[in-house]
């Protein structure tokens, strides 16, 4: 049986919303590939107390993006609530694309994320794949988008999100409408799969 964790002292809460803040900061500023050095020392802590609180990078993304996934989540539930079609789903891939694009490079991570059993952002990159597919399983259902796959969905949101951080947000929404478009309108191929 787990026991339960014991809450933080005072100081160490302190140091880990240091390094939460300063996390935030340099991601914003640099992108998630920036050093953990600075971040510490930003923090006013050693390395070492950084990697007590965030044994590894992807623990410290997991750690800044729990209120952004829970504000995700939220919307999901709300759209696989809502009347089946393609509106719900366009809509969940805008809220992807848009969490994604938190921080530069954000979207590799969540793209490789969901292959990572041990990682610490599985469980979060499950739930949004999770999502999405409930979504177009319910558009399939209504007759919207006969064409799209659960691995078209993936690949087209990681692709959008890849787009809005490198093209901007219009181009990545651009890819979207295209995309769903043409697997609107592509009956014949969905009929054959």
């Amino acid at each position: 049986m787990d026991t339960p964790a014991r809450p933080l002292r005072a100081d160490a809460k302190r140091n880990r919303d240091r390094i939460l803040a300063a996390a935030a900061q340099a991601f914003a500023d640099n992108g998630t590939d920036a050093p953990l050095e600075p971040i510490a020392r930003a923090a006013g802590v050693g390395i070492g107390t950084l990697y007590g609180h965030f044994p590894t990078r992807r623990a410290l993304i997991a750690a800044l993006l729990a209120d952004r996934n829970a504000e995700l989540f939220a919307t999901g539930d709300r759209l696989t609530a809502a009347p089946p079609g393609r509106e719900p789903l366009t809509a969940w891939i805008t809220a992807v694309i848009e969490h994604a694009a938190t921080y530069r490079g954000l979207a590799d991570v969540l793209a490789t994320g969901l292959d990572d059993a041990d990682g610490e952002l599985h469980a979060a990159c499950l739930r949004m794949d999770h999502i999405g597919a409930t979504l177009l399983t319910a558009a399939n259902a209504a007759g919207a988008l006969p064409a799209l796959t659960p691995a078209d969905l993936s690949a087209l949101i990681g692709a959008a999100a890849w787009t809005g951080e490198h093209s901007g947000a219009e181009q990545a929404a651009r890819l979207v409408t295209l995309a769903l478009n043409g697997a609107e309108s592509d009956t014949g191929t969905a009929a054959s799969r």
